[in-house]
């Protein structure tokens, strides 16, 4: 379902793609690889020079190699558009500061403390939060994590609240409210 109509006319000026794919390689690590795109779709002053409708203004690529337990063990950046060339680009080497990370508690502080500000681009670590929840949904059904583990997407979004209806349905080992009143209680584990 769209979005309501906002009730004004609108002329579009700035347009965002990220695409993130996650693989399964045949070494047992996985690959997450992302790409953020932006092009202005009016003329664009940036960099000393008038960008055209539609030319892109970043281009940039971010990829995280995990293993089973999402420990980060190598990355890599890209940046094929940018608005400063010999600026925006020097600082992609600095990527591999996600070496050694691990996805979960405390991540997003840590790429913060590593790559944030003027120590990194913010495009690109911006990616590195979203590389982070791809990660969780490329796991997803592929019988990875221990069944004696909690989920970790429980507690971590409005549905998913270990006290809720989802989770007492979904995930009865999980369910930490009293006795579902709607549904009569767990009927499902996934």
């Amino acid at each position: 379902m769209p979005l309501p109509d906002s009730g004004a006319k609108r002329e579009p000026l700035h347009r965002r793609t990220i695409e993130i794919v996650g693989y399964r390689r045949e070494d047992g690590l996985y690959d997450i690889e992302g790409r953020l795109f932006d092009r202005k779709d009016v003329e664009f002053p940036v960099g000393g020079r008038r960008r055209p409708p539609g030319e892109a203004v970043h281009d940039m690529w971010l990829r995280i190699t995990v293993d089973r337990e999402l420990r980060i063990v190598d990355a890599a950046a890209a940046t094929d558009a940018m608005p400063y060339a010999g600026a925006c680009d020097a600082i992609t080497p600095d990527y591999a500061k996600l070496v050694g990370l691990s996805i979960g508690p405390g991540y997003l502080r840590h790429v913060k403390e590593r790559l944030g500000g003027v120590n990194g681009c913010t495009h690109l670590t911006e990616l590195a939060g979203s590389l982070a929840t791809a990660a969780f949904q490329t796991f997803a059904g592929q019988g990875l994590a221990p069944p004696d583990r909690k989920p970790p997407q429980l507690d971590r979004c409005h549905a998913l609240d270990s006290h809720g209806e989802v989770v007492a349905r979904f995930y009865p080992r999980w369910y930490r409210g009293g006795t579902p009143a709607a549904q009569g209680g767990p009927t499902e584990n996934h």
